[in-house]
C-alpha cells in the first residue's frame, strides 16, 4: 500500500506567506481605491544587464542551428563557468579548484538536496530568525521530532538577537551539520572573521560540517568582512559554501547558483574527497545540469563587463536600502542590517508583535514587508523590509510611512 511522507503534515512555515496574502487581499477589498507598496519579499525587480542579455540570446540562436545546437550538459555543470567561478573567487583571495565547484539550478534546492549526503540521523544547528528552506527540508527528510513551542524538537536553535548583534554563540552541544547564512536572510548581518573562526574551531573539534550560504556576499562593501567561509583558515577542511546568480545578477527567475565541496573536507568515517564525491553521485543522479541557455549567462555575468553591471544592480539595490533604513530611523524605528545586505531588520515599536506591525503599517500607511515571527521564534518582535524594489516604490513607501504612520 502506497503511503504519503508524513513528516510534510509537520511543515509550519508554509503558513507565512499564505497568511500575508489573505491580510492583503482582504485589505484591497476594503480600500478599493488604495494602492499597497511591497517591500516583503526577496525578489529582484530590475531587469537583466545587456551583456547577458546579448549572452543568453546568442545561447539561444546557437541551439537553431544544427552545427551549435547541444543536448544535455555536464551533470556538474560548464567547465568553462566552473573555471569562470574559481577565478571569481580568487579575485577575493580565495582558492578554489574548479572541479570543486557544481553548478546548479540555484542556492535553495542546493541548501535543502545537501543533506541527502549526510547520516538520517544528524543533529541540524540553525540560526534563530532562520530562511526556512533549511528546516523545513530537515523536517521532511526526518531529522526533526515534534513541533513545539514555535520550534522543532530535535533541531538545535542558535539565537541570534540584538545582544549577540545577530550572529549566534557556537553550540553548547555536539551537532553535526551547522548552517550559517552570511549576509543573513533575514537580519542582515554580516559575520566577522572571528566569528566564523569560532565555528570552524568547533566543527573540528566535533567533526560538524558547516554549510554556509554565500548567496548575498556581493553586496558586503566593507573590505574587513568576509565575503566566502574559505576566507578563513581551515574552513576547507569542514565547509561546504552554496551560492547564487539570484541577488547578484538578477537570476532569481534565470535560476543559476553553484555548491562549493572541497577535495579536502572530510568528516568522521571518511577519507579527503569521499564527500565531495557523494555530492557528485548525487547531482550526477539526481539531476541533469543547469541549463544550457543560462549557463553562458553566468559567464557573462562574470566577464568584465558583466561584473560592472551587475555592481550597478547592486549598488542600485544598496541606495534603495539606506532610503529605507534613514526613513524608519527618522520615525524612530530602530533597523538592523541594510548595510552590506538587501533586508533591513526593523524592530517593531511599542513593544508591537510582529503581525499586529504588519497590520499597522498596511493599514495606515499602505506597505506590506514580512512579519519577523514568519523566519522563526527569534523573529518575533522583528521586522524585514526589502530593497529589491523599484525606487520610486521606495521613495513613496517612505515617505507614506512619514507622513502616515502614528506610533
Amino acid at each position: 500500500m502506497a503511503k504519503i511522507n508524513d513528516n510534510y503534515h509537520k511543515l509550519q512555515s508554509g503558513y507565512l506567506f499564505p497568511e500575508i496574502a489573505r491580510r492583503t487581499r482582504e485589505f484591497a477589498e476594503r480600500n478599493p481605491g488604495a494602492t499597497l507598496v511591497k517591500l516583503g519579499i526577496g525578489d529582484t525587480t530590475k531587469p537583466l544587464t545587456p551583456t547577458v542579455i546579448k549572452s543568453l540570446h546568442q545561447e539561444i540562436d546557437n541551439l537553431a542551428n544544427a552545427k551549435t545546437y547541444t543536448g544535455y550538459g555536464v551533470e556538474q555543470g560548464n567547465p568553462d563557468l566552473r573555471q569562470a567561478l574559481a577565478d571569481y573567487y580568487k579575485s577575493f583571495g580565495v582558492n578554489i579548484h574548479a572541479d570543486e565547484v557544481f553548478v546548479s539550478d540555484g542556492a535553495k534546492p542546493d541548501s535543502a538536496n545537501i543533506q541527502s549526503i549526510f547520516a538520517d540521523n544528524s543533529v541540524i544547528a540553525v540560526q534563530d530568525p532562520v530562511y526556512p528552506v533549511y528546516v523545513d527540508s530537515a523536517v521532511i527528510g526526518g531529522k526533526t521530532r515534534e513541533y513545539k513551542d514555535g520550534r522543532y524538537e530535535g533541531i538545535v536553535y542558535m539565537d541570534c538577537n540584538e545582544d549577540n548583534g545577530f550572529f549566534p554563540e557556537i553550540p553548547k552541544q555536539k551537532v553535526d551539520l551547522i548552517y550559517l547564512c552570511s549576509p543573513n536572510n533575514p537580519t542582515g548581518a554580516v559575520a566577522t572573521h572571528e566569528q566564523l573562526k569560532a565555528f570552524i574551531d568547533y566543527a573540528h573539534a566535533n567533526d560538524a560540517v558547516i554549510i554556509f550560504d554565500s548567496a548575498y556576499a556581493a553586496f558586503i562593501s566593507d573590505p574587513s568582512l568576509p565575503r566566502s567561509i574559505y576566507e578563513i583558515e581551515g574552513a576547507e577542511t569542514c565547509a561546504i559554501e552554496i551560492s547564487s546568480f539570484s541577488k547578484l545578477a538578477g537570476f532569481t527567475g534565470v535560476r543559476l547558483g553553484w555548491t562549493i565541496v572541497p577535495h579536502k573536507l572530510a568528516i568522521e568515517g571518511t577519507h579527503p574527497g569521499e564527500v565531495q564525491a557523494l555530492w557528485n553521485r548525487r547531482q550526477s543522479t539526481m539531476f541533469n545540469g543547469a541549463s544550457n541557455i543560462v549557463q553562458p549567462g553566468g559567464m557573462a555575468v562574470l566577464s568584465k563587463p558583466g561584473l560592472k553591471e551587475s555592481q550597478e544592480l547592486i549598488d542600485y539595490y544598496m541606495a534603495n536600502a539606506k532610503i529605507i533604513r534613514d526613513g524608519l530611523n527618522d520615525v524612530g524605528i530602530t533597523t538592523f542590517g541594510g548595510v552590506n545586505a538587501p533586508y533591513i531588520w526593523a524592530k517593531t515599536p511599542g513593544g508591537m508583535d510582529s503581525w499586529e506591525f504588519f497590520d499597522l503599517l498596511m493599514n495606515q500607511a499602505h506597505v506590506v514587508g514580512t512579519p519577523g515571527v514568519g523566519f522563526g521564534r527569534g523573529g518575533e518582535g522583528y521586522f524585514r523590509l526589502s530593497a529589491f524594489s523599484d525606487r520610486a516604490n521606495v521613495k513613496k513607501a517612505m515617505k507614506s510611512i512619514k507622513v502616515n504612520l502614528h506610533l
